[in-house]
């Protein structure tokens, strides 16, 4: 079972290649949607979290207001690695139980972590490929201001309350340029299906 990490910047164009792998047959485990399961109602990790960052963080109906909690933490290193040291232990846990579970299902599965934190977060060497996606930051701004609705500086504070694009590169066995238009992008996921699962 080859396990791929598949990380990106923001607006990098990650989840349209992780898409694209999940079309060509891989089980692509999601690290937000995990982040989402263990911060739940009556999780431990949403407890720790209204501990450190107060009630406000809670919406109504007693979700976490993702909203709010971003506007705390970003462009604030400090608070952001509080909350990373509350969330990314148990993301961990998590995600390494459901490749566990694709492995036990199909042992020659080809495995995504679609992960935007693993240069912040990386827990040891899992990973048969560290696979990056890259824009450079100026594309990536022009994509959270048009397709997202962003401001220009709160795209720029979003982008730099990540690693910076050589650190998150330095971990990369293959890169996947998603500058060009998307037919480029297909050929380079293409390219990288036939590596990881020539028998497929």
């Amino acid at each position: 079972m080859p396990l791929l990490a598949l990380t990106g910047g923001i607006a990098s164009g990650k989840s349209t290649v992780a898409a694209m792998l999940r079309d060509r047959g891989a089980v692509v485990v999601d690290a937000d949607a995990i982040v989402r399961d263990v911060q739940a109602p009556g999780s431990p990790v949403l407890a720790a979290i209204v501990d450190e960052f107060g009630s406000d963080v809670l919406s109504a109906d007693g979700q976490l207001d993702r909203p709010a909690l971003g506007s705390l933490v970003f462009g604030h290193p400090e608070r952001l690695a509080a909350l990373n040291a509350l969330v990314h232990p148990a993301v961990r846990r998590e995600s390494e139980r459901r490749f566990r579970d694709a492995l036990a299902a199909d042992s020659a599965a080809v495995v995504v972590y679609d992960v935007p934190l693993l240069a912040e977060a990386r827990g040891g060497d899992l990973w048969d490929l560290v696979v990056v996606t890259h824009a450079p930051e100026e594309l990536r701004v022009r994509r959270l201001v048009e397709n997202r609705g962003l401001s220009e500086d709160d795209a720029r504070a979003r982008i730099r309350s990540q690693v910076s694009d050589e650190d998150r590169l330095a971990l990369a066995d293959v890169v996947i340029d998603t500058t060009a238009d998307i037919a480029d992008t297909r050929r380079q996921v293409d390219d990288l299906w036939q590596r990881i699962a020539p028998s497929h």
